[in-house]
């Protein structure tokens, strides 16, 4: 005997049961876009990416000068004892970087040392850093677009306070670690090999000089630790753990100072872009020189020659590329 027609439905659910689970998916939908907006509107931001005369035209692909401070803006007295900071005024430059994202091909993570004696607009020759210690972003942004002819897009720079609330709020970060490091300057003692690192180590590993070769051993440690946090900021234990990534996105708000014009989701997508396999180097030079500012690199044919191929949308060839 045939089965009628009306037992083979499928039983429907109530309207009341079925209107609350709409509304559910709904709110689990926008809730995430609204924390999303609200901390964009935490972000510090600053007239970074004035025009002036000159100025650039718009390069292949996207650039983002990311800067790192020794600012200690927000700290108390206890938090600067306990991440070693020291007590210094105002705010200079330890970290100078540019993101490259090319239209095609690898992204790249480009260090420009602090001691790279550059012309800086109304101020003579001097190492790059005095740009922003003396003119703050502009004027970094105009002396590194200056040397390099690339147009910047994007802006970021963070400080010592909050540095550390970010990197723990994303449970630490991994890395490899060559040989034992202690800087007591920079309340730094770590042992070799790969460890997870909090905040506080975090910290000190960006900061320290502490190498026969100083500043430019630093670099390759702060694009190493770069692109750790951003892999890891990147990572499903973050991205889809509500319990990591609000208060990522949280410290990073509080934390990070950007460009007029830029937000957190163009924060994301420079983040989506260096989570995984990208070009790391530093900016050839013609090797060290004694100049007015002390010693210092000099600029030579070959830093030319780097940038020319960013300007046209290619990667630099091997023999330009340097992990010193």
């Amino acid at each position: 005997m045939k089965r009628s027609r009306r037992s083979r439905r499928l039983p429907r659910l109530p309207r009341r049961p079925l209107r609350k689970l709409l509304i559910l998916v709904l709110v689990m939908l926008l809730l995430p876009i609204g924390l999303l907006f609200y901390y964009d509107t935490k972000l510090h931001r600053v007239d970074a990416l004035a025009n002036y005369s000159g100025r650039p035209s718009d390069t292949p692909g996207a650039n983002w000068l990311i800067v790192g401070t020794d600012s200690r803006e927000g700290l108390t007295q206890e938090q600067k004892d306990e991440l070693a900071t020291g007590d210094a005024e105002g705010e200079r430059t330890d970290t100078i970087m540019l993101a490259h994202i090319p239209l095609t091909g690898k992204p790249m993570l480009i260090s420009i040392p602090r001691d790279l004696y550059v012309p800086i607009p109304g101020m003579g020759s001097h190492k790059i850093n005095a740009a922003f210690n003396d003119g703050g972003p502009q004027l970094l942004v105009q002396t590194v677009e200056g040397l390099t002819g690339l147009r910047i897009d994007h802006y970021a720079q963070i400080g010592f306070g909050g540095f550390d609330k970010v990197v723990d709020s994303v449970g630490g970060v991994k890395m490899c670690i060559d040989q034992p490091l202690r800087d007591p300057k920079a309340g730094l003692n770590l042992k070799a090999g790969c460890q997870k690192l909090n905040g506080k180590q975090a910290l000190g590993l960006v900061r320290t000089r502490a190498f026969p070769n100083a500043d430019l051993e630093r670099v390759v440690n702060q694009r190493k630790f770069f692109s750790a946090l951003m892999k890891r900021g990147m990572s499903p234990a973050v991205f889809l753990n509500p319990f990591r990534l609000f208060p990522f996105m949280s410290g990073v708000a509080s934390s990070v100072t950007v460009a007029k014009g830029d937000h957190l989701w163009n924060l994301a997508w420079l983040g989506f872009r260096l989570r995984g396999n990208f070009i790391t180097t530093t900016t050839p030079t013609a090797g060290a020189e004694y100049t007015d500012d002390g010693d210092s690199l000099a600029v030579g044919d070959n830093t030319n020659e780097f940038f020319a191929y960013l300007r046209k949308g290619k990667t630099p060839p091997d023999e330009l590329l340097s992990n010193g």
